[in-house]
């Protein structure tokens, strides 16, 4: 049995590091380097992978340069890919990391995961996008998000199958798309009506929990000088997986979820500031978090 299967859809993220300005119409500026990695839901595998955790990848990738270059480095994490159609091309993204925070411009044909492949491997949870609701198996624990298209796609009608899942992950902005009320605390308790438990990610203040209709929990982790926030979403979807699997109380969860995600930012790119359970354990410790009661404990 796989810990996770992540059918998100996965990109090629080409990250330019060190820029000197985000250009405007017109303008050339210059980078120090250009790093590629993978990006998207492979970010959540990736960071799953290293606190532990065993994952796939059921997201389509292309029969090209940029799918064999996400596939390999996959392999290289121990990731396994469980795709069996391929996309008519690799999603990809190209990120401009400066001052902060990011612009980043994707190319995606809209390929997607399908559910047979989830359900052939028997996943322990399952990481899907608002719109693959279906895809969870019976029996496997779903851990959705939401991104820009979903949230338009959904605009003041979530779904009623949420309350299916295990926890629903969204920014502040998306928690008031999709709810169409105009404050975080209401749309965060609205979507907690519906799904079991509700995160709404706060950027550099954090994280806040909703179950059951109310406020479950909040949890901040000072930022210091971040130099790529990347992926930052996704890892903290993987810590908070971890978490959950490993039987940590729920607001523990969500502390270690955000530790995870704020010690990420410190590096350029979505996975090169996703650190070992055991570097997570240490940042945790010093900051007298309760560990999970199966941390250390390889579960796949």
């Amino acid at each position: 049995m796989i810990d996770l299967v992540v059918a998100t859809p996965v990109f090629l993220d080409l990250t330019f590091v060190g820029l000197e300005s985000l250009p405007g119409l017109g303008e050339e500026r210059f980078a120090a380097e250009l790093l590629r990695t993978p990006g998207g839901g492979a970010i959540t595998a990736v960071g799953a992978t290293r606190l532990g955790l065993t994952a796939a990848v059921a997201a389509p990738l292309g029969e090209d340069v940029a799918g064999d270059l996400v596939r390999g480095a996959l392999a290289d994490e121990g990731v396994k890919w469980i795709g069996t159609r391929p996309a008519p091309r690799t999603p990809t993204t190209v990120v401009l990391p400066f001052g902060g925070d990011r612009a980043m411009v994707t190319v995606d044909p809209g390929a997607r995961a399908l559910a047979a492949d989830v359900l052939a491997h028997s996943p322990r949870a399952v990481s899907a996008s608002l719109d693959q609701l279906f895809i969870v198996p019976e029996g496997s624990l779903g851990f959705v998000t939401c991104g820009d298209d979903d949230g338009r796609a959904y605009a003041g009608r979530p779904p009623a199958a949420l309350e299916q899942v295990r926890a629903l992950f969204v920014n502040q902005r998306e928690a008031l798309l999709l709810t169409g009320e105009s404050t975080m605390e209401d749309a965060g308790r609205k979507l907690a009506m519906l799904a079991d438990t509700v995160i709404v990610t706060l950027a550099s203040e954090g994280a806040v929990a909703f179950s059951h209709g109310v406020m479950d929990a909040s949890a901040c982790e000072p930022v210091v000088n971040p130099v790529d926030t990347t992926g930052a979403g996704d890892l903290l979807t993987a810590a908070y997986i971890w978490a959950d699997l490993r039987g940590a109380e729920p607001a523990d969860k969500l502390r270690w979820a955000v530790l995870y995600a704020t010690l990420a930012v410190r590096a350029a790119t979505g996975i090169g500031g996703a650190v070992t359970e055991a570097e997570l354990m240490r940042a945790g410790n010093e900051l007298d978090l309760v560990p999970p009661p199966l941390a250390g404990i390889y579960s796949g």
